[in-house]
């Protein structure tokens, strides 16, 4: 009875895709009871590549589901399926080739431990934030202003993690065309002063507790800011556990010596008078 009802294609490619369900529930529990018995790895580790065998394991079931289907189809021969599949497999390839390259440059930056799970991060200078996912084919980081942002790994240029000991603040004032750079210099010059003074705490030391960076006045880094005016940017480096209170810091203090000195702010292109 029972061998008549396995004798159906439904009952067969059912039971099929229950066992590589299966397969899978056992291989990410393995990994997960050889972390919890061992301690090679730290946690953040330990998370991070839980996070990316779950994503490989759900490919491959897919892929051995897919091809189990296909072999027990009596519309398609799974030997010219295969060859055939070749050639397509090398004009798929050139035509997928980001794609390609963001698995590759994905499992690399694994590998490499250059990014782990909440680890902040810096993706090419203007994204920065707490990494949330990392899958096979991209990142997605929480930002401080509550935005998700998702990048592919072949879209990354530059990327800076602040999870390593250090963090470089950097905040900065968008100040009017019409602001004269020579009283916004004096102005944030005194405020990298003051940051110094009042947050020198904050500040990343070496052996000899010499700051490595104090904060500085960086001047105008970016002229034509959404057509609005110029940027000027003031910069220190933290030590990584101080950086989200450093900052709030230096923003205050821009934020009062805009106040202080009636700095003329930029405004927005929609702005009517």
């Amino acid at each position: 009875m029972f061998l008549e009802l396995f004798d159906q294609l439904p009952v067969r490619i059912l039971t099929a895709a229950l066992l590589i369900i299966f397969t899978v529930y056992l291989i990410r529990k393995s990994i997960k009871l050889f972390f919890d018995k061992t301690s090679l790895l730290d946690e953040k580790r330990e998370e991070t590549i839980m996070h990316f065998a779950k994503q490989v394991t759900k490919v491959l079931g897919w892929v051995l589901f897919l091809l189990y289907v296909i072999s027990e189809s009596d519309f398609i021969d799974l030997g010219n399926f295969i060859a055939g599949s070749v050639v397509v497999a090398g004009a798929v390839a050139l035509i997928l080739q980001h794609i390609i390259r963001d698995y590759i440059m994905g499992l690399t930056y694994l590998l490499e431990r250059q990014i782990h799970l909440g680890d902040y991060v810096i993706i090419n200078g203007n994204r920065q934030g707490k990494i949330e996912e990392i899958s096979m084919r991209f990142l997605k980081i929480r930002q401080y202003d509550g935005y998700l942002y998702t990048v592919s790994y072949s879209n990354i240029t530059e990327l800076q993690n602040g999870n390593r000991g250090m963090r470089r603040v950097n905040e900065s004032l968008v100040l009017n065309y019409k602001q004269n750079p020579d009283d916004a210099f004096k102005v944030l010059e005194e405020v990298a002063k003051t940051c110094n003074e009042k947050y020198g705490e904050f500040l990343l030391r070496d052996e000899t507790g010499v700051p490595v960076e104090s904060f500085r006045f960086n001047q105008i880094t970016e002229l034509n800011v959404d057509f609005r005016g110029n940027r000027f940017s003031l910069s220190g480096l933290v030590n990584e556990s101080n950086y989200v209170e450093a900052g709030k810091k230096v923003r205050y203090e821009l934020a009062k010596a805009a106040y202080q000195y009636d700095l003329m702010m930029a405004e927005s292109l929609n702005t009517s008078h």
